[in-house]
């Protein structure tokens, strides 16, 4: 069964980003914190705790996959879209389709950023701020 991210303890959140950090190093093999799919940020300032901002696993017709122009963007079981970079034109289109804002662009390789729910964030997560959770398999 395909499992999806969910980043629902991040009231335990330290704002350590080790999350974002294992994830540019494993599916990037950058430690850049722009090539992490996944984005801790404070909610309200400096003072308050952190949110992260993490792709919903949309299921049915996601709005990424819909803006799409070239078929990059490919519907994932359980949720989601698996990225073909060979068919990207680095339109941005699914950047700006993203409702909640998780498709981030690396200017440097011109590429967009998507979560693949490898879940390698939450293996490595000191807080259990992230899980993954088993979804049917729909696409």
């Amino acid at each position: 069964m395909p499992k999806v991210l969910k980043a629902d303890g991040m009231n335990k959140c330290i704002g350590c980003f080790t999350c974002m950090f294992i994830c540019a190093g494993v599916n990037h093999q950058n430690h850049s914190l722009s090539q992490s799919a996944i984005k801790v940020k404070t909610k309200d300032g400096m003072q308050s705790n952190y949110k992260a901002v993490v792709c919903l696993a949309c299921t049915g017709e996601p709005a990424c996959y819909q803006a799409c122009p070239t078929g990059a963007l490919e519907k994932r079981a359980g949720g989601g879209v698996v990225f073909k970079e060979e068919k990207c034109i680095s339109c941005r289109k699914c950047e700006a389709a993203c409702i909640v804002g998780a498709v981030h662009y690396d200017e440097e390789h011109k590429l967009p950023v998507i979560c693949k729910h490898c879940g390698v964030c939450t293996r490595f997560c000191p807080h259990d701020c992230l899980r993954m959770e088993e979804k049917e398999d729909v696409l």
